[in-house]
């Protein structure tokens, strides 16, 4: 089986986050399984200064596996690696219905972008032939099919749709 994989993009502030957490929650109580990606532009740290496991990696550990019975988390240290590519990152998910990708705007997978009027940036949907719908928080003129952003259940709806995983009736859009 293929993996199932549907982005959400935008500009900084765009609304990308809130439109993902609400997406996972809205597919996740239809019933189907979700993963999700999550792009940082940004040095991050998931690991504490002063646990166990940071001074693990701190110390040189290339991969540092935290487990308890709640969840289990692996960190990789990419030293003077590249960042890997989403394809690689994907395969190292455990099999889902759906995965979610916040980012990786530059990817050929299928995206909504997240657009918010007051950050004044504009739309990347007009260079980006991928992202096949719009979630503005108010009205914009696209060839793109355009969602209210808030309204989760309909682009919800959509990207099911637009996986597999739900028709969409006929003239419903």
């Amino acid at each position: 089986m293929t993996q199932r994989i549907y982005g959400v993009v935008g500009w900084k502030n765009a609304g990308k986050t809130g439109l993902m957490e609400r997406l996972v929650a809205e597919i996740t109580a239809r019933g189907f399984s979700v993963s999700t990606v999550k792009h940082a532009h940004h040095t991050f740290d998931v690991d504490q200064p002063g646990k166990d496991s940071h001074r693990h990696r701190t110390a040189g550990a290339r991969e540092v596996l935290l487990a308890s019975g709640a969840r289990w988390a692996l960190m990789h240290e990419l030293a003077k690696e590249e960042e890997p590519p989403l394809e690689l990152l994907l395969s190292k998910l455990a099999p889902v219905d759906l995965v979610l990708v916040e980012g990786y705007k530059r990817d050929a997978h299928p995206k909504v972008e997240a657009f918010r009027a007051e950050t004044g940036n504009p739309l990347i949907a007009p260079d980006d032939p991928t992202i096949r719908a719009i979630a503005a928080d108010e009205p914009v003129t696209s060839d793109r099919v355009v969602f209210d952003l808030n309204d989760t259940s309909v682009i919800a709806d959509f990207v099911l749709s637009e996986v597999g995983l739900m028709p969409i009736p006929a003239g419903a859009l």
